[in-house]
């Protein structure tokens, strides 16, 4: 009893070389190879089957009725073959190039110490991550960027995970607390100096619950960026809001108040739902999905 499936795919070929030029003559040339080669494989690929392809004829080589029988489907394996070597080479393309990944200023520098991005690349050495640095939310939709990672309210339209928690806490410089005193309670933040971010930034809760519980407070100063909170608190002008994770690693702040509840949000990693298929953009989500634990520490500190 002969076991079809033991045949090689590649026999095949010399079959439909044969079934289209009718000698094996014709077949070697179209296949770039020897005449002998061909009987060689097609005698093969019979033996194989247990049954007979073709026939010689004086004209060339017919095939015999189960060649004729078998032909559509050897054709179908042709075509399915070329569709799947079309596909991984599309995939390899797509797997070339850049991923412009998105987050604060602060967390690149973390991302980058941590060593996560360089076992990315070692695992996808023809992919490049690719930082695009700003405190305003870059639009996915519009390709300003691949992927990002964010805390706060998130645009509907993403497709996101989240990985961790973004909290945050009210700091002073040990220098302002000599001088002004240190707040007790969130009510005695109305009588400080604060700090915080400017109207380019007015819909991060940050500005939004300084307003809430200190109206009528003198502003210092007003930043455009996470990082600039960070050095104008430490400088001694104001105290202000700020994440723990930038907070905490300042040894000249003092963590006064909190963490706060009303500005805890969920780090996520997000991207467009047509950008999540992209095979690139798809390797890089998932590469930090799964590594959510390591990433914890850098986002929260």
């Amino acid at each position: 009893m002969h076991n079809p499936s033991m045949f090689d795919w590649n026999d095949l070929k010399y079959f439909l070389a044969v079934a289209r030029h009718g000698s094996t003559i014709a077949a070697g040339k179209a296949l770039g190879v020897s005449q002998s080669t061909v009987h060689r494989r097609l005698d093969e690929l019979e033996r194989r089957l247990g049954r007979t392809l073709v026939t010689r004829q004086p004209s060339g080589y017919c095939l015999t009725e189960f060649g004729q029988a078998m032909l559509p489907y050897a054709e179908r394996v042709e075509a399915t073959i070329g569709d799947f070597t079309r596909r991984a080479s599309d995939i390899e393309q797509d797997m070339k190039g850049v991923i412009r990944v998105t987050c604060p200023e602060p967390i690149v520098a973390r991302l980058i110490q941590s060593g996560l991005v360089d076992v990315f690349h070692a695992q996808h050495p023809s992919l490049r991550v690719e930082f695009v640095m700003s405190d305003r939310y870059l639009d996915l939709s519009k390709g300003e960027v691949d992927v990002a990672f964010r805390s706060g309210d998130t645009d509907d339209e993403l497709v996101g995970r989240k990985i961790a928690e973004s909290i945050w806490a009210v700091y002073a410089s040990r220098d302002y607390l000599e001088r002004h005193g240190e707040p007790q309670r969130i009510e005695d933040l109305a009588r400080h100096l604060l700090v915080g971010l400017d109207d380019s930034l007015a819909n991060h809760r940050a500005v939004i619950w300084l307003k809430e519980v200190a109206p009528d407070a003198r502003m210092s100063a007003r930043i455009n960026s996470v990082l600039g909170l960070v050095s104008a608190i430490r400088s001694g002008i104001g105290i202000g809001p700020l994440p723990i994770a930038l907070g905490d690693a300042e040894p000249d702040l003092v963590r006064v108040l909190g963490p706060i509840p009303e500005l805890t949000r969920s780090w996520r990693i997000l991207t467009h739902p047509d950008l999540r298929r992209i095979p690139r953009i798809a390797a890089f989500f998932d590469f930090i999905v799964l590594r959510r634990d390591a990433l914890k520490p850098i986002l929260t500190g």
